[in-house]
């Protein structure tokens, strides 16, 4: 096991799936941490400890939240549809403020683990969408991260990575299968069913089967 330790978000699906086989392939020791946060689609813990598995990870933990409570978002709140067209700004499916309290828990966790470095699997394809998945956002959690813990004011700086963040999604499909994902196991779809099928028609559906198109390769996801 490598001393150079990593706090890996999994969420479940195929992007998060890929971080952790990349940090892998560099040389990490990874641990996963996953949110039950009252997401709709919550068979993507399922996937996300079955991913750990199959990537042999250190040590995978899931953490639960409340943000369901909060509502304000399609993916918490089962009175807003989820959209099945393209839509323009951000959209409904946008979770308010997600990413920023999952880094900062997987930033505390780090810091028990003495890891410095924490990954998350934003993107291209995420930020035209999400504002808490630019870069400029990643890269002022980071300076965040390094003015908020012990670890930082002492000079063992933390380094937040994003090694999707300029892909297409075929290219991060290659770089996952050159890796060994077995994506028949990850989670996508928004509105997954609670065997893990996915509906074929949200944004995220769309993308993930543009990407195995665009790529050359079967998407192994089951619908329902």
């Amino acid at each position: 096991m490598s001393d150079k330790k990593a706090v890996i978000l999994l969420s479940g699906g195929l992007d998060s799936a890929t971080v952790v086989a990349l940090a892998k392939a560099d040389g990490y020791s990874c641990y996963t941490m996953s949110f039950d946060y009252g997401q709709r689609h919550r068979s993507e813990l399922q996937a996300a400890e079955q991913v750990a598995r199959q990537l042999g990870v250190v040590e995978h933990k899931v953490i639960g939240l409340n943000l369901n409570g909060m509502g304000g978002s399609a993916l918490t709140d089962s009175s807003i549809e989820v959209p099945e067209s393209p839509t323009e700004g951000i959209p409904v499916t946008y979770v308010p403020a997600r990413n920023t309290v999952f880094l900062s828990l997987a930033l505390g966790w780090a810091e028990v683990l003495g890891a410095r470095d924490i990954f998350i699997g934003v993107n291209a394809v995420d930020y035209s969408g999400y504002p808490d998945c630019r870069p400029e956002f990643v890269e002022a959690f980071e300076r965040m991260a390094n003015l908020a813990t012990k670890a930082g004011v002492e000079g063992q700086g933390f380094r937040i990575q994003a090694p999707l963040q300029a892909m297409s999604k075929a290219e991060i499909v290659q770089a996952g299968v050159q890796q060994g994902v077995d994506y028949a196991l990850t989670v996508s779809c928004y509105q997954a069913d609670d065997q893990g099928r996915a509906c074929g028609k949200c944004d995220s559906c769309r993308l993930r089967a543009a990407g195995f198109t665009a790529a050359g390769l079967v998407d192994p996801t089951r619908y329902f």
